[in-house]
């Protein structure tokens, strides 16, 4: 048990159990309606919630809400709150855009699914290569789905067993990153229940921004492809060294080894993510969350040397069950939200506005941050912005998992969400869309400043 004096990134935990408990009895009290609704109506879901990762949020019972449009969302008790979640990341370019709203609408009325391609499905092809590059496109239902598709591939045309991931990473719900070294061996991380696989045979763990460890993971022989967010974002974010994605290509194409971008989260970065704002140049490129304005859609793409090697080792595979893709993949809403999304949402303008935006938060958190003496600092990509609860910027996965402090950080968001701005759950992250005024963004910082001085006292 954690003493009551115990300093946690700054703070004493007895202090932080004061505001906890304080936040949680004001939360209780301005939801009576979603208390009762919870009570009537959660009993079907398995520990009352429809994803068990909806209990991750700080307050006593999860909001039930009631709509959300643009940056903000209302609960079914009338609370307004200015939203920097953004389903973590899903709707990043606010709630429900017009133009995807339309498009849905407009689709709906000539069908949901059937398994075949439509007229905006060969549009949303061209709309991607221009947004992200010239890769032969491929569409799936979330990240976890397309990142499945892309390991598949990276094995079969390689010949390889091993994916190498970076440590603390995190690419959605596939078996083989949810790995961690211990005593030297690879194994499964705790959140991976009913796993029998062991992963020491598919998988490879180093560290980000360790160059030589990378090349000693991949001097092996065995690996596959890496599969990497440029940017670590599941964790407290982590930034590359300079230098550190110039070596990660070359490394990968001295060993044989492919290169997989993960954009699901880096997307924040600018018009064609990480990948198209800083030159980036994968073998294989993913995206999943915001594609399609916030419907579920993802897509993974294939260099022209890939796609030429998959169609090689397809062509010698039994018809059937090729164990890639779904039924309800690709399917004509998801084309429709898709090519509105690209087309009107996913612009340059907005990304310039979004840009504006987060530069705002982020200096204004550490301009709080600074004024206070908290030990914490802040760090941006993009439209995304992250506190960190301590003082120095991490380098790797280890680290990063060291500098979080969940009961702090769930003390912080309790009390922001109870002075209406509401950031995302599992670490500190925030996300700034295009029609998120000034003006929310000055109240986050004023709430940040009122919860951060009270806990520096």
């Amino acid at each position: 048990m954690t003493s009551p004096d115990t300093m946690v990134g700054g703070v004493s935990a007895r202090r932080i159990a004061e505001v906890r408990a304080r936040e949680a009895a004001a939360f209780t009290a301005a939801r009576p309606k979603t208390e009762a609704a919870l009570r009537s109506g959660a009993s079907a879901f398995l520990d009352g919630v429809p994803m068990l990762w909806m209990k991750d949020w700080p307050q006593p019972f999860p909001m039930v809400v009631a709509e959300a449009k643009g940056a903000s969302i209302v609960d079914i008790d009338g609370n307004r709150l200015d939203d920097f979640c953004f389903g973590d990341t899903g709707s990043m370019f606010g709630h429900s855009p017009a133009p995807v709203a339309k498009a849905i609408r407009e689709q709906a009325e000539r069908g949901l699914t059937y398994m075949l391609p439509t007229l905006d499905a060969l549009e949303v092809g061209h709309l991607l290569q221009d947004r992200f590059g010239p890769f032969h496109w491929q569409i799936a239902t979330t990240a976890t789905d397309a990142n499945r598709f892309s390991i598949r591939v990276a094995r079969a045309v390689t010949g390889r067993p091993k994916i190498l991931f970076f440590a603390a990473s995190y690419h959605g719900a596939v078996d083989d990153a949810m790995a961690r070294n211990l005593d030297g061996k690879t194994v499964a991380r705790p959140g991976l229940v009913g796993q029998v696989v062991d992963l020491a045979v598919t998988s490879k763990i180093v560290e980000f921004n360790d160059i030589p460890a990378l090349e000693a993971a991949l001097a092996e022989g065995d690996v596959a492809a890496v599969l990497a967010e440029p940017v670590m974002t599941n964790c407290c974010m982590v930034l590359p060294d300079p230098g550190y994605h110039t070596a990660l290509r070359n490394l990968t194409r001295k060993y044989g080894t492919l290169l997989i971008i993960d954009e699901t989260h880096t997307i924040s970065s600018g018009l064609g993510g990480y990948t198209r704002t800083h030159g980036l140049d994968p073998d294989m490129f993913v995206l999943g969350k915001p594609v399609a304005g916030g419907l579920p859609a993802s897509v993974w793409g294939m260099s022209d040397e890939v796609a030429r090697r998959y169609k090689a080792f397809d062509a010698t595979r039994e018809p059937g069950f090729s164990g890639i893709g779904t039924t309800l993949s690709a399917n004509p809403l998801q084309f429709a939200a898709m090519r509105a999304n690209l087309s009107e949402v996913m612009t340059a303008e907005n990304y310039a506005l979004m840009e504006r935006g987060a530069e705002r938060l982020a200096a204004g958190l550490a301009n709080v941050i600074q004024r206070h003496a908290a030990p914490w600092h802040v760090v941006r990509v993009g439209a995304r912005v992250e506190f960190i609860c301590q003082p120095n910027a991490l380098r790797n996965g280890s680290e990063s998992h060291t500098a979080h402090k969940p009961e702090l950080e769930k003390a912080i968001h309790a009390a922001l969400v109870n002075k209406g701005c509401l950031i995302a759950p599992f670490h500190n992250m925030m996300l700034v869309s295009p029609v998120t005024s000034f003006d929310q963004i000055d109240r986050l910082i004023a709430a940040f400043d009122e919860i951060t001085m009270e806990l520096m006292a």
